[in-house]
């Protein structure tokens, strides 16, 4: 009998979208060859939530133990339209147990990086030709998928967004109900998507930022009250970063860095609980779960002090600070003496490359270039990215980001590649998680599973999940609060693997429609 070897193991956001790296690393790729795979595959099958009209960011860590964090997140546009001549209108998106508001239309498109991202990676990691690697996702935007409940549950949210764009609702037009996007087990055809990922192939990058998509995007903007010009895309560059490292409990923590808050605020959570010593909470009590709620309270009250009320030089390396630290420690210290679009996906193949993405194309501008089959984001329309203020934002900067993906070595020699979506409830999914992992020795699988709680706007949300006993003291801890009645992707999704000394494991988010695979021949 044949012995199985394992080839690595997979989390993600979309069967398609695992089933794409999984064949990448039976083809012999690695973990940046499956992540390319599984991300082109995700613009397919994940369209609201991910596209070439987007960005994100890649931590890679390779076999040798280099760690580098690829950021082609969007760029704020370099000459910058009065807000009067600009169109950009709010629509609201409905989670169903909470509404949020977004701003859509040309004026909130800032300057996509994912193309250029894909190929930067591509060329600096993968050991597989780009056609190869596109060969998945090409054949299932021709083909057609069919639609499952969450997917077709995200159309809902977003359904204003895409009603306001006669190309998209073209797209993803349900064929069986009027007024209606695609609906669960609807088979979803992309052909303009397929060719452009097909022309991309043969062009390169120069096709998104240098021809004919610039051209068309740079002219839409004009005419029709955007910023983007083709300048913008001729001058947008991947920008390779040094991980923020942070020491939790004696784990290891590599994350995404400044400028973007995401990785910081979350280091700044972790600073904070660990000032606590961990056996004074018995697992996930009412007194923990107080606890990560006031610390949540106080990292939103941090972010808008060190990025808004009293910006410093640096105002993210501000909040790791030690004296400033030690204002939020003491108030720990006193205490307990008395959501958007993006998709994650995780991989570690058979070598130890380790590989985490997460994309975003916020909620998508309602914009597209007819006959290319993706949208534009709407950055620069979402509010929890422009703490200043709509139309605040300084011209030709990189965008901060509240998505922090990120590799943890845990002292028992397990090591995890971790990442969510989620919006301003990134942080918090995360967090939760990591506690979860260390402070309570569950599994990956456990850690993930586990219900979750987030502070925003002074409101408690409370996710399915917790006891009787402890939701009725959370209820009289936080009166202005929300429960919510199911898991729900407002909580993130923490698609995950991990390898050590027990093997090889994957937990995909149930939030966000996730699944994992363990790879192996044989």
């Amino acid at each position: 009998m044949k012995n199985k070897q394992t080839l690595g193991a997979i989390a993600a956001g979309h069967p398609e979208t695992a089933k794409a790296a999984e064949q990448i690393l039976l083809d012999g790729g690695n973990a940046y060859d499956a992540v390319i795979a599984a991300q082109l595959a995700a613009l397919v099958a994940e369209p609201v939530l991910t596209s070439l009209g987007g960005g994100g960011f890649m931590l890679a860590e390779t076999a040798s133990g280099s760690q580098t964090l690829y950021d082609f997140f969007v760029q704020t546009p370099i000459h910058k339209r009065d807000p009067s001549g600009l169109s950009f209108s709010p629509i609201m998106a409905d989670f169903g147990d909470a509404e949020q508001e977004f701003h859509i239309r040309p004026g909130s498109i800032a300057v996509p990086g994912m193309v250029k991202g894909l190929f930067d990676i591509h060329r600096n990691l993968c050991t597989l030709p780009m056609k190869k690697l596109a060969e998945p996702a090409i054949e299932l935007a021709r083909k057609g998928l069919k639609m499952n409940s969450f997917q077709s549950g995200i159309f809902d949210i977003v359904r204003p967004i895409y009603y306001d764009s006669p190309e998209a609702k073209r797209i993803f037009q349900s064929s069986t109900e009027a007024d209606q996007l695609i609906r669960e087990g609807e088979v979803l055809k992309q052909p303009d998507l397929a060719e452009l990922l097909e022309q991309l192939i043969i062009d390169g990058e120069q096709l998104f930022y240098e021809g004919e998509v610039a051209d068309k995007i740079s002219r839409i903007c004009r005419e029709n009250g955007g910023h983007l010009t083709k300048e913008d895309f001729q001058n947008y560059r991947v920008i390779k970063r040094d991980p923020l490292r942070l020491n939790y409990r004696g784990h290891n923590i590599a994350i995404n860095p400044p400028p973007s808050s995401g990785g910081i605020l979350v280091g700044f959570a972790l600073k904070l609980m660990g000032s606590i010593e961990s056996r004074k909470f018995e697992s996930r009590d009412v007194v923990w779960l107080d606890t990560v709620a006031f610390i949540q309270k106080m990292t939103n009250r941090a972010r808008i002090d060190a990025f808004v009320e009293n910006p410093s030089d640096d105002p993210a390396l501000k909040l790791l600070d030690p004296e400033y630290l030690e204002i939020y420690k003491k108030e720990i210290r006193e205490r307990t003496a008395s959501f958007r679009g993006t998709t994650q996906i995780s991989i570690v193949d058979a070598d130890g490359n380790m590989a985490s993405m997460t994309s975003s194309n916020g909620e998508g501008s309602g914009v597209m270039i007819p006959g290319t089959g993706f949208m534009f984001n709407n950055m620069l329309g979402e509010q929890d990215l422009n703490l200043g203020g709509f139309h605040a934002w300084k011209p030709n900067e990189r965008m901060t980001s509240m998505m922090p993906p990120g590799i943890l070595k845990m002292k028992s020699g397990v090591r995890m590649v971790f990442g969510s979506g989620g919006s301003s409830r990134i942080r918090t999914a995360i967090f939760q998680v990591l506690l979860n992992l260390i402070d309570f020795e569950m599994s990956l699988n456990e850690s993930i599973k586990a219900p979750r709680i987030h502070i925003e706007e002074k409101q408690l949300h409370v996710e399915k999940g917790f006891n009787s006993g402890q939701l009725k003291k959370l209820k009289d801890l936080y009166p202005n609060h929300k429960i919510w009645s199911e898991k729900s992707l407002f909580f993130g999704g923490a698609h995950s693997v991990s390898f050590g000394p027990d093997g090889y494991s994957g937990a995909g988010d149930e939030r966000r429609g996730g699944v994992a695979v363990v790879v192996a021949t044989g």
